[in-house]
């Protein structure tokens, strides 16, 4: 383990930059091959042990034979979190298709638990295919997460912030994606990496500040996204949200 790279699948989305940049700069990056993937993708590499870490969509674990929830972090929300919508010109109650985001599953297994404990409709469900956010058919609602949300909000007539009907649901949090392995790994290294990310999510500003000019947002919408809508640390009332979540995946 000592002479052996970790390697790590990261996603690629704005809200992981204080991870990221924290990574980079860390004397840890030189013990650490980082890849970073969409969500399902990081979710595929988890699974079929291309990787030995990755901050993975939390609706694939059910999916995994073991598992270890290996950090105090993860990309979570106490409410409204902007980046996972559900976008439609027709009213909830009316809806009779849903496409559904390929990029993370954590998204849209999210969707059909709202859709069948709390909405209570029964929408036929369309796989998207990459792209499908640029031509959004009217009739449809569509499930669209991560950057791409931002050039999308406002401009349907029915806007729905999957994490916000979630806290309505159940009064929790929600976690989309927690740090995972599927062998527990070197314990050293496992603190070293957890004090990393830490210190990425405490200098969260200096994260936007370093990396201004390769951002979606700009850099004050940057500074409200991943100060005032995500939320990091994986405590006691996200850990009792994601279980709660694992129970209603386990009865759909």
């Amino acid at each position: 383990m000592n002479n052996k790279k970790i390697s790590i699948s990261i996603v690629n989305y704005t809200n992981t930059l204080p991870f990221k940049w924290a990574l980079k700069k860390s004397a840890l990056i030189e013990k650490t091959h980082l890849e970073e993937d969409i969500p399902s993708i990081c979710a595929q590499k988890l699974k079929y042990k291309q990787v030995d870490l990755a901050l993975v969509p939390v609706a694939l674990l059910p999916e995994l034979d073991s598992y270890f929830i290996e950090t105090d972090f993860c990309i979570g929300t106490l409410g409204v979190v902007d980046s996972v919508k559900l976008y439609s010109n027709t009213p909830l109650s009316e809806i009779k298709t849903i496409t559904l985001d390929y990029q993370s599953k954590s998204s849209i297994t999210l969707t059909r638990v709202l859709c069948k404990f709390f909405w209570k409709i029964n929408p036929e469900f369309i796989e998207a295919k990459p792209g499908y956010e640029k031509n959004l058919a009217a009739p449809n609602a569509n499930v669209v997460i991560g950057d791409r949300t931002f050039a999308l909000n406002g401009s349907f007539k029915y806007e729905f912030d999957l994490a916000v009907e979630w806290k309505k649901f159940t009064g929790l949090p929600f976690v989309f994606a927690a740090w995972v392995s599927t062998e527990k790994l070197n314990q050293d290294f496992m603190a070293e990496f957890n004090s990393v990310l830490k210190f990425g999510v405490e200098n969260c500003n200096k994260a936007i500040e370093e990396s201004a000019g390769t951002l979606t947002l700009t850099k004050e919408k940057a500074v409200e996204y991943l100060t005032k809508r995500i939320d990091y640390h994986l405590d006691s009332e996200k850990r009792k949200a994601l279980n709660l979540f694992l129970e209603y995946i386990r009865k759909l």
